[in-house]
């Protein structure tokens, strides 16, 4: 094996309180703490962090208290691979949580698979996280977001009925499973809607500059532009989009993030975003407020961490269930998670270790407010 080149943090959140076995129960966890979607992964192992504490506070799970180990993959594939082997096979994890990134949830499943060790997926929505190329269940492998044929469909139903268009202009990341996803089902659900695709953009991951693409994107005649993609290059594109003259609505999927006003500002107007969740509802008060007096800050990106908070949750209950810390016990119990209340949602599992039934979020931006403020909720068609 090669070196692994991770930085690695141990969580060891321990409640004063005395627990009757005093082995702790080891899960892991990946995040993308530095790289390009850095926000995404620093605000989901806060959000670990708090969930993990209350667990432990409360009396642990099974009388034991969790025990966190966390390796930052870089957003990088070889690094997630990395990660994810020595979890499974060093540090023996009876689960693991994260990242966001489909493309390095996919890269890692095989690992947890042949290891026979659960892995939640935060935020991957690309269908082939929990499926492999024949449509086949992978058995280790569970989300707790919707996917993005579920995303695109939002994106087209949104762009089509709310905002009437008929002709959309498309930039997306050519190098991200991520990014093609939502592209393609976006297509599919548009087309179908009688919309017509004038102008089909891509790039690469690493590029800062879309000021060509952008250019015959606001030469095709369309009425909306549609940006399913994430990390910095989104705020990058949503502000040289309009520095060209472009005021036209921008849709996007679950890429945003409340980073993208530093670099954005003002130009983020008529932008739309799909959302798992509302910053702003109020059943959420309770954890942004435990964020910010644990992290000192405010919670940005705050669907990857509501998400990842959740995920905690999900495996305690798993794990309880089961009444067990095998991790094929927990898998089989992950399976058959049923109307579990969570802080966003309440979750059942389908037969493809997806979440069923989830609403989208339409989040709309304010520039006066410096805010995503809902804008509407949509269920696909």
């Amino acid at each position: 094996m090669k070196k692994l080149l991770l930085s690695l943090l141990v969580i060891s959140l321990l409640a004063s309180c005395s627990f009757a076995d005093p082995e702790p129960i080891k899960i892991g966890e990946i995040a993308t703490v530095t790289g390009d979607f850095a926000a995404y992964g620093v605000a989901e192992v806060e959000s670990i962090k708090i969930a993990v504490k209350e667990i432990n506070d409360a009396g642990g799970v099974l009388g034991r208290p969790l025990e966190v180990i966390m390796y930052d993959c870089r957003t990088r594939q070889e690094d997630m691979v990395n990660a994810a082997r020595r979890l499974v096979e060093q540090d023996k994890v009876v689960a693991t949580i994260g990242p966001s990134g489909s493309g390095l949830c996919i890269a890692a499943a095989p690992i947890f698979n042949r290891g026979h060790v659960p892995h939640l997926g935060t935020l991957p929505t690309n269908p082939l996280v929990t499926v492999d190329e024949s449509g086949k269940v992978r058995p280790y492998n569970f989300r707790i977001c919707f996917l993005d044929p579920y995303q695109g469909a939002i994106m087209a139903q949104f762009s089509a009925v709310n905002l009437r268009a008929k002709k959309a202009a498309i930039l997306y990341d050519v190098s991200s499973d991520y990014s093609q996803g939502q592209r393609e089902f976006f297509i599919k659900s548009f087309e179908k809607a009688g919309g017509k695709i004038v102008a089909d953009e891509g790039f690469r991951g690493e590029d800062v500059d879309f000021r060509s693409q952008l250019t015959n994107m606001k030469d095709s005649d369309a009425d909306v532009f549609i940006f399913p993609f994430m990390g910095k290059s989104l705020p990058l594109a949503v502000k040289q989009a309009r520095e060209l003259g472009i005021e036209l609505p921008i849709v996007g999927g679950d890429g945003y993030g409340d980073f993208m006003w530093e670099i954005s500002g003002e130009t983020l107007r008529n932008t739309f975003w799909v959302s798992h969740v509302d910053r702003y509802d109020p059943a959420l008060k309770v954890f942004f407020d435990k964020y910010k007096e644990s992290a000192g800050t405010e919670c940005q990106e705050f669907m990857n961490a509501v998400m990842a908070y959740d995920c905690v949750y999900w495996l305690k209950d798993a794990i309880e269930r089961a009444g067990s810390t095998d991790p094929e016990k927990i898998r089989d119990a992950l399976e058959q998670t049923k109307d579990l209340k969570l802080l966003h949602c309440v979750l059942t599992m389908d037969e493809f270790h997806n979440p069923m039934g989830k609403d989208g979020v339409i989040l709309r931006c304010d520039a006066d407010e410096r805010k995503a403020l809902f804008f509407d909720k949509i269920r696909p068609e």
